[in-house]
């Protein structure tokens, strides 16, 4: 892959995502052994054009020759259009690039939601901004994609269950955004939209994990009971997950408590 030199890219260092990714290019050869540093550490004197703000919501690139920043999905496709010159011209390409820049932002808006990491003492002055937008979109997407998984893997559990169509799952998942929102809005609401997208991450990587247990258990053709076991495991992995969630936040065990009982009363009703 081709080098491209003379650039740094600024990455969020509370960010496991974005550490990931820039790692990756430094680690391809994609950018300079130096090539990358998180705009925590950045000093500002090195650039000043850079738009800080702009910097934390989309990911900069500063060319240290010309002191030209370019940001968000412009940054990405830079380097890898510089890496791989046969797809540059479809990163060019305007309907590419336009799906590119609203797929980026409903990642970069949501990724401490999706990856959360603990809170630092001595927070850096500028924090990603609130997108409402993408934060609803976040949570629909979630929505969807949990209800269609566990219809199909309710299909497993008819030993015990009623397989439940597309819209009995949507209308449990919805119920809960609902309930837990009422709940959050009305104890902490200044985390209530970071709970949110909390949770349905949560369901979201339940349902994925899911999603290859239907797999498993389709392709060997095991019984209703090794799915119910399966399901429950994931739903123990989950519980464990929305506490640990709960103590990065800060919102005690009341959102966890609450999570669990509209679990129980769903549940109870599905049985009778």
């Amino acid at each position: 892959m081709k080098t491209l030199h003379n650039h740094i890219i600024l990455y969020d260092a509370e960010c496991p995502m974005c550490n990931l990714y820039t790692g990756a290019f430094v680690r391809n050869g994609m950018l300079d052994t130096h090539g990358r540093e998180a705009y925590q550490q950045y000093s500002g004197a090195a650039c000043p054009n850079l738009d800080w703000q702009r910097a934390v919501n989309e990911i900069a690139l500063v060319n240290q020759e010309t002191g030209e920043v370019t940001y968000g999905i412009e940054s990405l496709l830079k380097v890898c259009g510089n890496a791989l010159p046969l797809l540059a011209p479809l990163f060019r390409w305007k309907p590419f690039l336009w799906i590119a820049t609203k797929a980026y932002a409903f990642i970069s808006y949501n990724r401490r939601v999706i990856i959360p990491a603990a809170a630092s003492e001595n927070q850096f002055g500028y924090q990603p901004s609130f997108n409402l937008k993408y934060r609803i979109a976040w949570l629909v997407f979630a929505w969807v994609m949990t209800s269609c998984i566990l219809s199909s893997y309710t299909s497993l559990l008819t030993g015990f269950l009623v397989k439940g169509a597309f819209w009995r799952e949507f209308a449990i998942c919805g119920g809960q955004i609902l309930f837990q929102g009422a709940v959050v809005f009305a104890y902490q609401k200044q985390k209530a939209w970071d709970y949110l997208g909390n949770m349905m991450t949560i369901s979201l990587a339940g349902a994925l994990v899911l999603l290859i247990f239907l797999t498993i258990c389709l392709w060997l053709k095991l019984g209703w009971l090794i799915s119910a076991l399966c399901f429950m495991m994931v739903v123990f992995l989950m519980f464990l997950e929305h506490l640990r969630r709960c103590r990065l936040l800060g919102v005690g065990y009341l959102m966890t408590i609450t999570w669990i009982l509209y679990r129980i009363v769903t549940l109870a009703f599905l049985l009778m």
